[in-house]
């Protein structure tokens, strides 16, 4: 699987209205599944199950971005994550996650002006 250079505006966060809840698509580079972390609340807490496909690490990102949304929204949440970039390093992967997490505060800002 081949990918393009990592940069900012390549990985993308969709979102979809599911009823009351919410699926969040995160990719980027060589697009793919490799991840899907569901977030819910169950008697005030926010409980998560994720799916990872072997080999595939976006599960260790997708999960704390769906407890994250379930818990600022109060809703159930299904974040879908496939990034794959060749041969990233270490700093890579931060940057990588770094740009994530700033999609995903991005994302939540603007859910907090509709309020």
């Amino acid at each position: 699987m081949s990918s393009p250079e990592l940069y900012p505006g390549d990985i993308e966060l969709s979102a979809t209205e599911v009823g009351r809840d919410l699926l969040l698509l995160i990719t980027g580079g060589a697009r793919h599944i490799g991840a899907a972390s569901t977030a819910y609340l169950d008697a005030g807490d926010v409980k998560v199950t994720t799916s990872a496909v072997p080999h595939h690490k976006e599960h260790t990102i997708s999960e704390s971005i769906a407890m994250r949304v379930a818990t600022a929204l109060h809703r159930t949440v299904t974040v879908v994550m496939g990034i794959h970039y060749d041969h990233l390093t270490k700093e890579g992967i931060a940057q990588v996650v770094e740009i994530v997490n700033f999609k995903v505060d991005q994302y939540l800002f603007g859910q907090n002006l509709k309020r």
